[in-house]
């Protein structure tokens, strides 16, 4: 079993009106390597998000984009196929819920994917995608639809 670990550290600031909404929404994210600039969304807080900073949401798409890529990469060397270059343009939609909340509840995948040599069939590169998604982690992870619509080279 691994472990994960991240610490996320917010303080407010000089000036700030915490009791009427009116404080910086940024943070920072350390993980056991290096630290990210955070914030909420601009869409959900406005000018209280911080310029530069990535938000929560943009986290979950590019986690469900990077794990998929990662999973994808691998699935394709096992069956023989190389690859020199993988690209996406991952796009994640925020709703309300039937239950009235707001979620995640879409990421579509957009990979662009170079190959070099032998490349697969469109029935191969979608059983592909299909095992990544069934072996990403974070896919299991979470309870968002995600869809891979490749774009084609």
């Amino acid at each position: 079993m691994a472990s994960y670990r991240a610490t996320i550290d917010w303080s407010l600031e000089d000036g700030a009106d915490f009791a009427k909404g009116r404080y910086s929404r940024a943070h920072t994210v350390t993980f056991q390597q290096h630290v990210v600039p955070a914030t909420a969304s601009a869409h959900v807080v406005g000018k209280w998000a911080a310029p530069g900073a990535v938000d929560p949401e943009e986290m979950l798409v590019a986690a469900l984009s990077n794990c998929h890529m990662l999973t994808f990469l691998h699935v394709a060397r096992l069956k023989g196929f190389v690859i020199i270059r993988y690209r996406d343009e991952a796009v994640g939609v925020m709703e309300r819920t039937p239950e009235g909340r707001m979620a995640v509840t879409r990421v579509t995948l957009h990979p662009e994917i170079t190959y070099v040599g032998l490349r697969p069939t469109d029935t191969e590169r979608d059983a592909m995608h299909h095992e990544a998604h069934e072996e990403c982690f974070i896919a299991n992870s979470v309870k968002t639809e995600v869809v891979v619509e490749e774009v084609g080279d």
